[in-house]
């Protein structure tokens, strides 16, 4: 199994560096892990509607460019579909046994996803209706894919 996480934003604490680092090393058990990392646009704090727009266009374009065709895609958005860790586990475990051998997770920016990429997208993903910082969402994501890969193989996992 492949698996791809395209985040955008450069991860700068040193404290989720670790844990990114952590979780994809367990990860190589697994899968073939691959992490992409794009830099985000700038933006100002009082942008208008229109300029969130663009931002999330630019952004957008630079994650489809990333994204390979025959890769099945999740995009992390926080309208998708809530699943508990059995379930993207389940989720995971399907997807491979129907011949998905490359999945790609997207995360977008601090503006979230534009609509070009959650049209790409095979299946929305919500962790919560709560919002997270993009560099967390990395971190917690590799966490949640490493345990579903437990799940998965019967392999003992905190609970």
């Amino acid at each position: 199994m492949n698996i791809s996480i395209i985040g955008v934003g450069k991860i700068k604490e040193k404290y989720l560096k670790l844990g990114i680092d952590e979780f994809s090393k367990r990860l190589t058990k697994y899968c073939k892990l691959d992490v992409i990392e794009l830099d985000d646009e700038k933006c100002p704090e009082n942008l208008s509607e229109k300029d969130m727009l663009i931002v999330k266009d630019k952004e957008g374009k630079k994650i489809l460019s990333k994204i390979k065709n025959n890769s099945y895609v999740i995009a992390l958005a926080i309208d998708g579909k809530n699943l508990s860790s059995e379930e993207l586990a389940d989720t995971i475990s399907k997807l491979a046994v129907r011949g998905n051998s490359h999945i790609t997770f997207v995360i977008g920016g601090s503006l979230g996803l534009s609509e070009e990429v959650l049209k790409r997208a095979d299946y929305k993903l919500s962790f919560s209706k709560m919002t997270f910082p993009h560099q967390l969402m990395r971190l917690i994501l590799l966490e949640q894919v490493y345990r579903a890969f437990r799940i998965n193989n019967n392999e003992p996992y905190h609970k």
